[in-house]
């Protein structure tokens, strides 16, 4: 799977360059995102917006990377879904679970805000 990354202050976007994930790609995606977990940027903000079709077990594999992500204490944020792959993930009943924004920058504020949640829970 050929991805860009760009990390920035307080996360990392990975955008995948391909324009379907299937579920035989879904390894080299848990590969390539469980490494920032024990990065000192942890966060991970996964940009779809060349995506045109992900598969069941791809779309699986993300929910999972998700709530992996969140049970370490960082922040997951998927965004820039395209119309067809929002459906399927709705279709699937993984929309309303996903953490998705429209934009790179709505992550962002995403993030910071789960940053300031998770500062003032450990006071």
């Amino acid at each position: 799977m050929k991805v860009k990354i760009d990390t920035k202050e307080k996360f990392h976007v990975i955008t995948p360059e391909d324009i379907v994930i299937t579920a035989n790609m879904t390894d080299e995606l848990d590969q390539m995102l469980l490494p920032f977990l024990k990065t000192d940027i942890k966060n991970v903000v996964l940009k779809l917006g060349m995506i045109q079709e992900v598969d069941k077990g791809a779309a699986e594999t993300i929910l999972n990377l998700q709530q992996t992500f969140y049970d370490n204490n960082v922040s997951f944020v998927i965004c820039e879904l395209q119309k067809p792959v929002e459906d399927f993930f709705d279709l699937l009943e993984l929309l309303e679970v996903l953490n998705v924004t429209n934009t790179e920058s709505e992550a962002w504020d995403i993030v910071q805000m789960e940053e300031i949640e998770r500062e003032y829970l450990k006071e």
